[in-house]
């Protein structure tokens, strides 16, 4: 009863409070005009304003020191056990038991009726766990996503257009010489040919529920990313393995020169397959910019031991990056490239043209979704890859290193 008593103090003492502002507004008006006319306020003007001052300064330390008392009982409830702090409540029986409506209905019992009683039960100590709320985990657990880094090795570019036209200059013969004076000069030969690359579409839709999408603001933002990801997902393949029927790309693998390595190497390995692969792209003039290889493999790399045990390359207390023979290694999931690797200039030999980048697009128009109420979300992008010079790019069988 005590935080009831307080807070009965408190109105009482907050009305008291504002009846003594009202008079003491009144009276410093008053006084005020009083003042205004004689230049001077009479004694018993300027005893009674003193006096209301004297009062309504008590009142507000009243007020204060009460309020402080409430907020001291709120915190020392607040930090009351869980069973404790429910125990002081009614439980539903009682509240039951103690209705006005019951007893009402228990005197006069005709048939056919019912009598609705309610319920605090959230704060009854006698309802069991249905009302406890779950605990909700934060985010949305979303499947893991593959690495994507072969558009970084490649030269981009830009287009306004659905087709590049490019020429390529595909021979040349170099007949300089020296030559005596008065002399006929030798021609050099030099051949080109014009190449069109079509700007191709790569684009998916999903499906959604209107409600659900309007509801969690996080689901959309997660659809958006998952479009966004399985675009560039077949972006990455289309890049690498496209044949260029139909609307694929043509991709580098099917272009690229096969291996054939200069020269042989006692107990050749990976690590000798990619040094031979750079070799074959610097005698065609392209110097090798970067390696693809399966995660697999390049994990048999980074496992190569000597014959002490010591690992070669990789140093398993420090952190560095996928490197070797000073080129940057890309480690892909795709299938089919375990036990395969791409060697080449792919700064050089290969440019990307965006003719628009990936965006998502949300429609309600399509179909019956207007009358289904849900919701199509489209995610698409264009773009033509030109494989410039195919011999800039080796591609090849990995050897697996020896234990």
């Amino acid at each position: 009863m005590t935080d009831k008593t307080n807070a009965q103090l408190l109105a009482d003492a907050t009305k008291q409070l504002e009846k003594v502002q009202d008079e003491l507004n009144q009276k410093s008006e008053r006084a005020l005009t009083e003042a205004s006319r004689s230049g001077q306020l009479s004694a018993e003007t300027k005893e009674a304003v003193d006096r209301l001052m004297t009062t309504q300064n008590g009142l507000q330390e009243s007020v204060n020191t009460l309020k402080a008392s409430l907020g001291e009982l709120e915190q020392e409830y607040a930090r009351m056990p869980l069973d404790r702090a429910m125990g002081a409540a009614k439980s539903a029986g009682s509240m039951v038991a103690e209705s006005d409506a019951l007893k009402a209905f228990a005197a006069d019992v005709q048939s056919g009726r019912r009598v609705s009683v309610p319920v605090n039960v959230l704060t009854s100590p006698d309802v069991g766990g249905d009302i406890i709320a779950p605990d909700r985990q934060p985010g949305i657990d979303v499947a893991p996503k593959q690495r994507l880094f072969i558009r970084d090795l490649i030269a981009p570019g830009r287009t306004a257009s659905n087709t590049i036209y490019w020429v390529q200059q595909t021979g040349f013969t170099n007949n300089a010489a020296p030559v005596a004076e008065n002399t006929t000069k030798p021609y050099s030969d030099i051949e080109f040919a014009e190449k069109i690359t079509p700007v191709r579409t790569l684009a998916h839709l999903f499906k959604a529920s209107k409600q659900i999408l309007d509801d969690m603001p996080q689901l959309q933002s997660m659809v958006d990313a998952e479009l966004r990801y399985g675009l560039k997902y077949v972006e990455e393949q289309q890049i690498l393995f496209g044949d260029g029927t139909g609307q694929n790309l043509e991709g580098i693998v099917p272009q690229a020169s096969a291996y054939s390595a200069a020269f042989a190497v006692d107990e050749q390995n990976g690590i000798d397959d990619l040094r031979l692969a750079m070799l074959q792209a610097q005698l065609a003039r392209f110097p090798a910019s970067g390696h693809v290889l399966h995660f697999i493999d390049w994990a048999k790399i980074e496992l190569t031991k000597d014959s002490m045990g010591r690992y070669i390359l990789a140093n398993p207390a420090g952190l560095t990056g996928p490197t070797l023979w000073g080129l940057p290694v890309v480690a892909t999931e795709a299938a089919a490239f375990q036990g395969k690797f791409l060697t080449g200039a792919f700064n050089a030999g290969a440019q990307i043209f965006d003719r628009e980048d990936a965006n998502v697009v949300v429609s309600t128009e399509n179909a019956d979704d207007f009358e289904k109420n849900m919701i199509s979300i489209r995610c698409e992008e264009r773009l033509a890859l030109a494989v410039k010079r195919p011999e800039a790019f080796i591609y090849g069988d990995f050897t697996v290193p020896a234990p």
